[in-house]
């Protein structure tokens, strides 16, 4: 799977472009777009600027899209997802029977 960094990145927009690293010849001299929606992680899907990344490539008719993209930590493995933070169950999600009923 190809590795790269990202370009740059808007967020306002989602989309940006990402660089192959120089190891993949064939990728050389392309911007790879990059779509939000392909970022695989959890939360608000986001990417900077000079952030190393992992990604499959898919052609589009301009040029091609870096699609199943993991950022990568600073050791070029896939960063943990953020944790969720887990809602508070309110009183009747806890205990249907004892909610009120009018």
């Amino acid at each position: 799977m190809p590795q790269g960094k990202v370009k740059w990145f808007n967020n306002a927009k989602g989309y940006g472009f990402i660089i192959a690293d120089e190891a993949y010849p064939e990728l050389a001299n392309e911007d790879l777009f990059v779509h939000f929606s392909s970022i695989q992680m959890e939360g608000y899907k986001t990417l900077k600027a000079g952030q190393r990344v992992q990604f499959e490539t898919q052609p589009s008719g301009k040029g091609l899209h870096a699609v199943q993209i993991i950022p990568l930590d600073d050791d070029g493995k896939p960063a943990t997802p953020p944790v969720q933070e887990s809602r508070q169950e309110t009183e009747t999600e806890q205990e249907p029977d004892k909610a009120l009923h009018i």
